[in-house]
């Protein structure tokens, strides 16, 4: 979306009325909100009401109206969960462990990861919806899809220190883009096993591509270069040993560590 767009959103559709404070509050609002991505995705955003909404999720359209003046202000409030849910996702995750993995394996965790995302109704309509009604969206734009490629190429990049930035770039951008559109298909298809049938492409599609630039043979030498686990720079240098294992000094950072 555009800032205009962004700034053209009525002030009662773009946060919460009343932010809850105890656990109940805060049970009702993910209760409205799993049951709001339900009724999205049965009818549809424009054909859905608070009052469809509020039915689904079992509570008094008043209570709804407590924290939510309209849908749009619902839609949003999903948004937020999914983003919060998936940038956690990409804090977490351990890359320099990561990338010491076989190709497909890493390329396994990877997929189930995000998989795990769909399990859940808010971050599954989310998803399709972005593609398919992206006007509706007031808080996510091009710049969570521009996240997702930065945090591939990190991944790329210390999988393999050798390729270009222009490269890194280019392989994270092809993955992301092509695994997003099979995911897509997968989540719009009726048929479950379909879905997983489909979800499952995505690893065999991703490991053929990556396998030239980050496969396990060609990098042979390559994965056996050290990285410092405090800064993840290869500039470092030795410094001794350790009960029997080769210490190393970071060039970059300064610190010292084992090698594992």
């Amino acid at each position: 979306m555009t800032e205009h767009s962004r700034s053209s959103s009525p002030p009662s559709s773009v946060s919460l009325r009343r932010q809850p404070k105890q656990r109940r509050g805060k049970e009702k609002v993910e209760k409205i909100l799993d049951a709001a991505a339900a009724v999205f995705d049965e009818v549809g955003y424009d054909a859905a009401t608070t009052h469809m909404i509020a039915a689904k999720a079992g509570t008094a359209i008043g209570s709804l109206y407590q924290f939510f003046p309209d849908k749009a202000a619902i839609f949003k409030a999903m948004e937020i969960r999914h983003s919060e849910r998936v940038k956690r996702f990409w804090s977490e995750v351990d890359i320099p462990a990561l990338v010491q993995l076989p190709l497909r394996q890493m390329i396994h965790v990877l997929v189930e990861s995000v998989a795990e995302f769909f399990d859940q109704p808010v971050s599954r309509v989310v998803f399709v919806q972005f593609y398919l009604a992206r006007q509706i969206f007031q808080s996510i734009d091009e710049s969570m899809t521009q996240d997702a490629i930065a945090f591939m190429a990190s991944i790329l990049k210390h999988r393999n220190p050798a390729l270009s930035e222009e490269l890194q770039n280019l392989l994270a951008e092809v993955c992301v883009h092509s695994s997003n559109a099979v995911i897509l298909a997968a989540l719009r298809n009726p048929d479950p096993e379909h879905q997983q049938r489909l979800t499952q492409q995505i690893e065999d599609l991703m490991v053929s591509y990556l396998d030239p630039h980050v496969g396990d043979r060609r990098l042979g030498n390559v994965m056996k270069v050290m990285i410092c686990p405090h800064c993840q720079s290869d500039q470092l240098s030795k410094n001794g040993y350790r009960r029997g294992k080769q210490c190393y000094l970071c060039k970059a950072c300064g610190k010292q560590f084992v090698a594992q």
